[in-house]
């Protein structure tokens, strides 16, 4: 069940192995969405930094778990009966979503989600196709998150009067080639 591994997951993160978390991907979706068909728990994380390395690591998170009889399988770790993939939050916009996710319940368990928007620009980001039809998603059932419609140029991390472009849905029919026509800047009905 999701809520025996989330609640590890929040034990890790009292125990101080990972100072920060934010589920994203189609379980995240899955706060915002009707259900989809997943394989995996994707999580964002902030670990904590070891003074002099260079390199991100994700053994203390290994060492915390595989004690506890939690095995591995190809990139993730399995906990109870969902695969988790660890990902190390590094650009600027999954910092900002690890820092502007929203705490839910997820069948009794706290869980930090990333909101709607950042799992959309994620989404536009990452840019597989299974991505875009998410977009389509959010587009068609949470219409509401869109409050702000301004255009930008279409790079991700561009800036706009200092502000962050979080992500944008370019459409071929703007005034301009790489031209968009929303950015994701509006607020989650849950927020």
């Amino acid at each position: 069940m999701l809520k025996d591994t989330l609640k590890v997951v929040n034990e890790m993160r009292h125990a101080g192995v990972i100072s920060k978390y934010a589920i994203c991907g189609a379980i995240g979706a899955l706060f915002y969405l009707e259900p989809s068909l997943t394989r995996d728990l994707d999580i964002f994380v902030v670990l904590p930094t070891v003074p002099g390395a260079q390199i991100l690591s994700l053994s203390k998170i290994y060492e915390h778990l595989l004690p506890f009889g939690y095995r591995t399988k190809d990139e993730y770790i399995v906990i109870g009966e969902w695969p988790v993939q660890f990902l190390p939050a590094t650009t600027e916009l999954e910092l900002e979503g690890l820092n502007e996710a929203v705490q839910t319940d997820a069948d009794g368990v706290p869980a930090w989600v990333m909101t709607a928007e950042h799992l959309v620009a994620i989404c536009l980001k990452t840019g597989r196709a299974k991505d875009y039809a998410r977009i389509a998603q959010f587009i068609e059932h949470n219409e509401s998150i869109w409050r702000s419609y301004e255009t930008y140029s279409c790079a991700t991390d561009s800036r706009q009067s200092g502000r962050l472009l979080r992500g944008s849905i370019c459409d071929e029919q703007a005034d301009a080639p790489g031209t968009c026509i929303v950015e994701l800047r509006g607020k989650t009905q849950n927020s």
